[in-house]
């Protein structure tokens, strides 16, 4: 049994069919426990809104001579109650007639019916596009957002003025992103709708990098909110650290018992709506506190004309056979209705004691009445398929005068009419797959303490063209100081740093640690960290590449060329005073003992030898990398040589001194000459043919130090280096070995001594170079070289020529041929 079918009929040439929401759930409830029933219960007004819209339209395009001339609209509504078989019960009596349901059959001959308007439900319009598929019939959903709506084959005739759920669920995704909401709680009905939207709302989160924290399902109780239950659900929520919650699904009176009995923990929480609850704006009056500050996304509203004059037509006393409108008077207003059986059940099911009211009060004084809902889209699916109506009308033989036995005829035809609806602008209405285009909205919900509500529309979202907009300063949070909330399972990774999952499950939940040496992360949350170029090194943040340093003795910051440049400029102006004072006395008879002419040349190559190392100071360049090893290898070979001739003259002198002595012959500047020659000239050899077959050239060093780039000289050939260090070092030792023999030699001025003790300094010092200058790097290993050079010389220009400088400045009677003779007597 039934208590109320709830249905309008309104005959025409053409019928439409419409199957509306009004009531959300039905009941199989015992009218005093003896006639069990069906009964659909609690009227929503927004919803009767819809069915008022429907038939507006219906009467506007009837009084329209431009839309279907001379062809009356009529109408055959039911209301669903939201309950599928109710909805297929439905379609099948609009199909048989208004009088008995027959499946299969018309009782009133060939039916006019040339389409539906219907449901809002997923559940109820897939069970509607389930039977109307078979008949080929014409389908407009106003409110479905199933996307198994979408499959042409099973669905061929189904069109909506709504997009389904993954196109909705794809702006919502990019909404929280635009948010940095990563981590978020779900909270769905627990129905069919509920169960297919969470797998492709995740999905599309799980695209976007947002995790899921928990996802609650409330279920079809019976309006039965059990303890243990509430307890659950608000341990859940108040536990986790997600701020954001999405509610999806259908919207019950299960759901809103539930966000009753959790409104405490659900105040400091940030709501965002599914497609479903973004068009219930009246679901703020009951919960302001929970709902203010959330944010939904709504397909961008419709032009619709003025309809609040005909909405206000409809009241209880100028239409007493409304059974619908009493419906809604008696559960929103406790009036008695005209139908006393009618008044004894509601009262009985509802509870409540009825009154009489004055039949005057008016359906647009509901506070869910005044919202738009989905009423601009009930109007637009009537037109649009009363223009196909239209287009198909005109495409027929107008000389016949049955257009309505044409209309039945091709009214297959209608479908391809529907499809190819455009807009003035010749933009089509609908995709392929039935879905409508429409842009989206982004709207603030806000509810103020006195009462009031708004709605403030922030920003905007085309899915078409990947476009998403939102205005965050008109925007009103429920946080302190109107700050945008944050939904983090982990805080944000500053730049500098990098995240490391910590969860195998959420990859929303990770530490932050900071970024290898020589890698930064110039962006938040950064997933990885990026390498700085080989000539880059990051900051101190590490959150951008900066030049590295350059290494090398530079002239304008550094100390260390400073006190080398000084060293060598006092020593090579020393070296150039000892030279000016042999000059002037190379008349006397130490200088002229000693072979003045190796002693000039000597002197003349430790001067260059402290001026070369200048090469080796400032930012390397072809010519000085050319230049420093040759000039010191040279000017060093030169030097030793010099010395090995002095010390080879020394011994042959002494052997000249022996009456008849054939070494006579061999005493002269020539054959000295001679010997500095030979021994210089392989050293020139080796550097010539160093730097023609692997000349020095400068070089940036990166690997050696991850700070700093050194700059500095490639030697190009390493073996062509040590060859020349390798020579130098047999010429040091043999003038060594040669001076150290002729120490003992008798003569006054006899160098071999000091050519000893200068050639124990000179290999010293070069033997200890070696391993130091290996062993560092840089700068450092260029100021050993240079420390290695001042050394070596400074130490034959020492042992040498101050104890000479000594007897010719401040010891002059020494400086005579009379000691001299004296000393080889001895």
């Amino acid at each position: 049994m039934s208590m109320e079918d709830y249905k309008y009929f309104q005959d025409g040439d053409v019928i439409i069919g419409g199957v509306f929401t009004v009531n959300y759930f039905i009941n199989h409830i015992y009218y005093y426990e003896t006639v069990p029933c069906y009964v659909c219960l609690r009227p929503i007004p927004q919803y009767y809104k819809d069915l008022l819209t429907f038939r507006f339209a219906i009467e506007e395009i009837n009084q329209d001579q431009t839309i279907l001339p001379n062809i009356s609209l009529g109408y055959h509504i039911y209301d669903s109650c939201s309950d599928s078989m109710k909805a297929v019960k439905s379609v099948l009596q609009i199909l048989s007639g208004p009088r008995m349901t027959v499946p299969n059959y018309s009782c009133t001959g060939q039916r006019n019916v040339a389409g539906f308007i219907g449901d809002r439900r997923s559940e109820t319009t897939v069970s509607m596009a389930q039977i109307l598929a078979i008949y080929r019939y014409a389908q407009i959903s106003y409110g479905a957002s199933s996307y198994r709506l979408n499959d042409r084959i099973l669905y061929p005739h189904f069109y909506r003025t709504i997009q389904s759920v993954q196109t909705s669920y794809s702006v919502l995704s990019q909404m929280l992103k635009f948010f940095s909401w990563t981590w978020v709680g779900i909270v769905s009905s627990d129905d069919d709708s509920g169960n297919e939207e969470i797998p492709i709302l995740t999905q599309y989160l799980t695209m976007d990098g947002i995790c899921v924290a928990y996802i609650i399902k409330v279920k079809f109780a019976n309006l039965v909110f059990t303890d243990d239950s509430k307890k659950n659900n608000s341990e859940t929520i108040s536990k986790s650290s997600a701020q954001v919650i999405i509610l999806c699904g259908t919207y019950s009176g299960d759901l809103a018992d539930w966000l009753h009995a959790l409104r405490d923990v659900l105040r400091d929480k940030t709501l965002v709506f599914g497609p479903t609850f973004a068009v219930l704006r009246f679901l703020m009056e009951h919960h302001r506190e929970v709902f203010h500050g959330g944010l939904s996304h709504e397909p961008s509203a419709l032009p619709v004309p003025n309809m609040r004059s005909f909405y206000e037509s409809f009241q209880t006393l100028s239409h007493p056979e409304h059974k619908l409108l009493a419906h809604i008077w008696v559960l929103n207003l406790q009036c008695l209705s005209g139908d006393p059986q009618m008044n004894k059940f509601l009262e009985f099911i509802y509870k409540k004691p009825l009154h009489n009211c004055t039949g005057r009060e008016r359906v647009t004084d509901f506070y869910s009445f005044q919202s738009k809902g989905l009423s601009d889209r009930v109007y637009k699916a009537v037109y649009l398929l009363a223009q196909a109506l239209h287009d198909l009308h005109m495409s027929t033989d107008r000389r016949s005068t049955d257009k309505i036995a044409l209309l039945q005829k091709y009214r297959h035809q209608l479908l391809h009419y529907l499809g190819n609806q455009r807009d003035i602008d010749g933009n089509p209405y609908f995709y392929r797959n039935g879905d409508f285009i429409s842009r989206y909205c982004i709207v603030n919900w806000l509810g103020f303490s006195n009462g009031t509500h708004k709605f403030n529309i922030v920003g905007q979202a085309d899915k078409e063209q990947q476009t998403l907009s939102i205005n965050v300063k008109r925007i009103l949070w429920k946080t302190g100081g109107n700050q945008v909330p944050t939904s983090q399972c982990s805080e944000n990774c500053s730049p500098g740093t990098r995240k490391v999952s910590k969860s195998r499950i959420y990859s929303c939940c990770y530490d932050c640690v900071p970024c290898s040496p020589g890698e930064i992360s110039n962006v938040t949350d950064s997933d990885t960290c990026m390498k700085c170029s080989d000539l880059d090194w990051p900051n101190e943040k590490k959150d951008g590449c900066v030049p590295k340093q350059l290494e090398f003795l530079s002239y304008t910051d550094d100390t260390l060329v400073l006190v080398i440049s000084l060293v060598s400029s006092v020593f090579s102006f020393l070296t150039f005073m000892i030279l000016i004072t042999f000059i002037l006395y190379q008349d006397t008879a130490i200088v002229k003992a000693n072979n003045r002419n190796l002693s000039f040349l000597l002197l003349v190559s430790i001067m260059l030898s402290f001026l070369c190392v200048f090469l080796f100071l400032g930012h390397p360049v072809v010519l000085t990398c050319m230049l420093r090893q040759v000039s010191f290898g040279i000017l060093f070979s030169v030097a030793v040589s010099c010395l090995l001739a002095k010390t080879i003259m020394v011994c042959i002198a002494f052997k000249a001194t022996k009456p008849g002595s054939s070494w006579k012959r061999w005493i002269g500047s020539k054959w000295s000459n001679s010997l500095v020659m030979f021994c210089s000239s392989i050293q020139v050899i080796i550097c010539v043919g160093w730097l023609s077959l692997a000349p020095p050239f400068p070089e940036l060093d990166t690997w050696s130090y991850q700070e700093k780039i050194i700059v500095q000289c490639n030697e190009g050939s390493v073996m062509a280096f040590y060859s020349v260090l390798g020579y130098m070092g047999v010429l040091a030792s043999v003038s060594f070995i040669t001076a150290f023999l002729a120490r003992t030699l008798p003569d006054s001025f006899n160098e071999a001594k000091y050519i000893t003790f200068s050639m124990l300094v000179f290999c010293s010092v070069w033997i200890a170079m070696i391993p130091a200058y290996l062993s560092t790097r840089g700068k450092y290993m260029v100021a050993v070289e240079i420390f290695a050079i001042l050394s070596s010389s400074a130490g034959l220009l020492g042992c040498i020529f101050f104890p000479k400088c000594f007897i010719i400045l401040w010891r002059p009677e020494l400086n005579s041929r009379t000691q001299l003779l004296v000393g080889r007597s001895r």
